[in-house]
């Protein structure tokens, strides 16, 4: 399936990809060697733990807040501030080992830390949005190819960290890194196409501004924040016990930190792929997500293996868990972002920088609390009962996740046969809708000729082509119908529509 890509989208590729790729390098570069630097200086491990742990923490908190408020922001001033923020506490995390003394150095680990996930979450949340503004007809796929870049940088933050600090101790590698991600926020800065928020379509009135309040009433989009918070919740759920299960291999470090590769990589090999298929007209995102669920139970019933297998851990056993882990992770994460935007606008949230924002954020804010979760859940269920007993924790809330995923699937098929509205019903003798049919107050539609709330545009107007004895209706109980999902196509720039539309409803 080819792309036939503008300029302007083709520069957002290269210069998201790009930030990507040293973003993750910058936020993965300090897990091989900065436990051993805080020992020095006399720090614990729950402290220097901490120092890890509050970087998830804020980015759960703040994300939610940068969705919101993302349309007066700007996306790209706030992708710009992510980036170079993100750079400069890079370097000065470098700059730790110059610090003397047990609390001033663990307080300013904390500050840079913190500082750092402000900028990162600004970041991820600007670059989702700018990215479902840009590629409406392809989210998921430059989604997930996204994804890819970001995967790749975590797997070579820590290798070449390490190879770095090995030469020049502990600032070089935060020093290099950290510069060729603040020189990636500079061309991000002069390349990165301008936005013109001022022509972007959003509803007038208080009552139909989107909220994260808003967003996440909406079942669909709810079932994905969870199915992203258990996915994220298995990544972080490894990170913290694969190493003590894999010590009675005996492996040299090379080794170990190969297997810590092995579903990361799987993740971004097959991301773009789980896109492509979300992006498929006839397939839901919620069966990717249901094979995810799948992927990442037999994964965990394998990685340990589970206590009811009664065979011993084989190091072959394992890796294939953990490749099937890698496709499930690939599948969940890039099929919960598309089903969480098709979903809210398909319920009635504009087709908007807002709405998109508010999905960016919600995802950033839920895979975060996920990597927060997971790692505490998996330390005090392996100091309890163990890694291979652990593992079913994991196995038992993606099995959870996968049924309520089926539940919703079959409620809302049989919802929409029993009662779907055809277009035809909504027309009286007169040639005026009848708005009796519709159901719930904030999908009446309004007077004929009015601009609707859900594009901006009239419902005369949002009529498809040939379709001259149907009007295209997107009520609650009607909303999956053929012509109720179609968005008008998009020129580019951050989610304008073209000036026909407009010119034709008045403006």
């Amino acid at each position: 399936m080819g792309f036939e890509f503008s300029r302007r989208q083709w520069l957002t590729i290269v210069v998201i990809s790009i930030a990507d790729f040293c973003n993750a390098i910058c936020v993965a570069l300090q897990a091989p060697f900065y436990p051993q630097e805080a020992e020095n200086k006399g720090c614990t491990a729950t402290e220097y733990g901490l120092v890890f742990g509050v970087f998830e923490l804020v980015v759960f908190l703040i994300s939610p807040v940068y969705g919101s408020h993302l349309n007066r922001i700007g996306p790209k001033l706030l992708f710009n501030a992510g980036i170079l923020t993100t750079g400069t506490c890079a370097i000065l995390f470098g700059l730790l080992d110059k610090v003397e003394g047990h609390i001033p150095f663990i307080t300013l680990s904390f500050v840079i830390r913190i500082v750092e996930a402000l900028g990162n979450a600004a970041f991820l949340t600007a670059s989702f949005a700018i990215i479902a503004k840009e590629f409406p007809n392809n989210v998921a796929t430059m989604f997930a190819s996204l994804e890819t870049f970001f995967g790749l940088g975590l797997i070579v933050g820590p290798t070449l960290g390490g190879a770095l600090y090995s030469i020049g101790g502990y600032t070089l590698p935060f020093a290099v890194l950290g510069s060729a991600l603040f020189c990636a926020a500079i061309m991000s800065c002069l390349a990165l196409p301008r936005n013109h928020d001022d022509e972007d379509v959003r509803p007038t009135g208080r009552k139909y501004r989107p909220t994260m309040c808003t967003l996440l009433k909406v079942p669909g989009v709810l079932l994905a924040a969870i199915s992203i918070m258990s996915t994220s919740m298995s990544i972080g759920f490894l990170q913290a016990t694969l190493e003590p299960h894999l010590r009675q291999f005996k492996f040299t470090h090379v080794v170990l930190g190969l297997m810590f590769v092995i579903n990361g990589g799987v993740y971004a090999v097959s991301a773009p792929a789980w896109g492509w298929l979300c992006d498929q007209p006839h397939i839901k995102p919620k069966y990717v997500t249901i094979i995810g669920c799948l992927f990442i139970s037999g994964g965990f019933l394998l990685i340990g293996p589970a206590p009811f297998f009664n065979i011993p851990t084989i190091m072959w056993v394992t890796i294939l868990g953990l490749v099937l882990h890698g496709l499930g992770v690939g599948s969940q994460l890039v099929a919960s972002f598309s089903d969480a935007l098709n979903t809210a606008i398909a319920s009635g949230l504009p087709n908007s920088i807002e709405t998109y924002g508010l999905v960016s954020g919600m995802w950033t804010s839920t895979f975060a609390l996920g990597a927060f979760i997971g790692p505490t859940v998996s330390g005090l269920l392996f100091d309890s009962i163990g890694f291979r007993n652990s593992t079913l924790f994991i196995f038992v809330l993606h099995i959870c996740v996968m049924l309520v995923v089926l539940l919703y699937l079959w409620s809302s098929d049989r919802e929409k046969l029993d009662v779907s509205v055809s277009a035809g019903d909504l027309l009286q003798l007169d040639g005026t809708l009848d708005e009796s049919v519709l159901i719930g107050d904030k999908y009446i539609l309004p007077p004929p000729r009015e601009k609707s709330h859900r594009c901006g545009i009239s419902v005369e107007q949002s009529r498809p082509p040939a379709m001259n004895s149907l009007i295209a209706c997107s009520s609650y109980k009607n909303r999956r119908s053929p012509w109720s999902s179609r968005t008008p196509r998009y020129r580019p720039s951050y989610g304008s529509l073209d000036n026909r539309f407009r010119a034709s409803s008045g403006e």
